[in-house]
This record gives C-alpha cells, structure tokens and sequence, in this order.
C-alpha cells in the first residue's frame, strides 16, 4: 500500500458526455474513487487540468498572447479544483484547495510544509494554478508537485487504459505495454506526457502509473496493486 500518491486528473475527462464543461456525473464519480481510497489511509494529493475549460496552447494558436494564454489556463485548473473539491466535501470527504499563486480566499497559497502538514492531518489536498508560470503544462506541474510533496508514485488517470505503442483510438493494431522506462518513452516519442514532465520524473526517479480514470472502481484496484494500466520506471 501506498502512503503518499499525486494523482494527475485530465480536464478534458471531466466534460465526460458533454464535450465542454464539467460533467456532474463524471465529477461525482471521481469524488466517490478519491475518498474510496482516502479511507484506506492513503494520502493524497491532486493536480487537475484545464482542458475542458481553456488551454493556453490553443489559445496561443488562436491569437492570445501566449503568456496570458497560459495564465487563463491556469485559472481553469483552480475552476475545476473547486468543483472537485465542493463533490468531495459533499460527500464528507476533508479536503483544502492551495493555489500556485496567490488568490485568498478561493484557497490557500502552496507551499511543501503546508501540504505535507494537511495530507498528514487527513485533508485531500488539490493543488490548483499549475505551476504558477507560463510555458509549463500541468503535466510538469503533477511531476513537480510529486516530487515536492514526496510521493511514493504519480498516478496519472486518463481516458486509455495505459500506454500504447500507438494511439489506440487511432490504430488497432496498437499494443499496450505493462512496463515501460523513461527512456523509451522519450525514444519511442509516446505521447504519455510532454517532454518536460517525463525528464523532471526521470531525473528524480518518481514512477508513473497510467491507467483509466473513467472507469469506477479502477483508482482503487490500482492503489491495490492490480496491473491494469503501464507503469512508467527508471
């Protein structure tokens, strides 16, 4: 069993049917796999995307100054770390929301110590606005955040089941791999997270696990040990 996990949740899987938004159904689905293992002890830090909401690289490519492309970005991360903070305080699950930069009282501004202190106090603690600077994805953020608050893994869930040598919405002929290093990640040019991300987790041998968010049940079964995503290693 883990002690300490970071889980890095996919904006875009938050629209479930939708296509834009926040889907209900699919933010109370996530809250109800959260506190599942939150009651086994695990502690338990969040980063979540903005995807469905704005993506400051799309931004960039539609005539937004880059800079406050991504800062928008980050808003839309603090947006959705609200919404999954209010489905897990209504289902009695304590939970605190720390920004990367400073917006008292939407939530309390990160640092290290503080989250350590509130995950250790039982808190799921949501760690909103990326890394706080553009250029950055909050796939680097997750590695970042990891790595600061000492978890034993990453978890990142996603819509795909793990990783492929392929996109297997795209080819059928796709296969899947149970474990795969950074290295071949980084040779193979998969598409598991962007450069940056994979390279801070390499250096700092933090493991990743990619597996499928979507499907209830699968946080609990991976927390547990059962192979049903890639696991990402030295």
């Amino acid at each position: 069993m883990y002690k300490r996990i970071l889980l890095k949740l996919s904006g875009e899987s938050l629209m479930g049917q939708q296509g834009h938004g926040i889907d209900p159904q699919r933010l109370q689905a996530y809250a109800k796999q959260i506190k599942e293992i939150a009651q086994l002890g695990v502690q338990i830090g969040i980063v979540i995307g903005g995807g469905n909401i704005f993506r400051g690289l799309s931004g960039a490519q539609q005539g937004y100054d880059r800079v406050k492309g991504d800062q928008m970005g980050m808003l839309a991360t603090v947006i959705n770390s609200l919404a999954l903070s209010s489905a897990l305080e209504a289902i009695g699950q304590p939970v605190r929301v720390l920004t990367s930069v400073r917006m008292e009282p939407v939530g309390d501004f990160y640092n290290k110590a503080k989250a350590i202190r509130l995950m250790e106090k039982g808190n799921i603690v949501i760690l909103a606005g990326g890394t706080g600077l553009p250029f950055f994805t909050t796939d680097t953020a997750s590695g970042l955040r990891a790595i600061e608050i000492e978890a034993d893994i990453m978890f990142k869930g996603t819509r795909v089941d793990g990783i492929y040598t392929a996109d297997p919405e795209k080819d059928p002929t796709a296969t899947k791999f149970d474990t795969i290093t950074y290295d071949e990640v980084l040779e193979r040019k998969l598409k598991v997270m962007d450069l940056t991300a994979i390279t801070l987790c390499k250096e700092n041998k933090m493991p990743i696990y990619v597996f499928n968010m979507d499907k209830e049940g699968n946080l609990l079964k991976v927390i547990k040990g059962e192979q049903i995503g890639t696991l990402v290693t030295p």
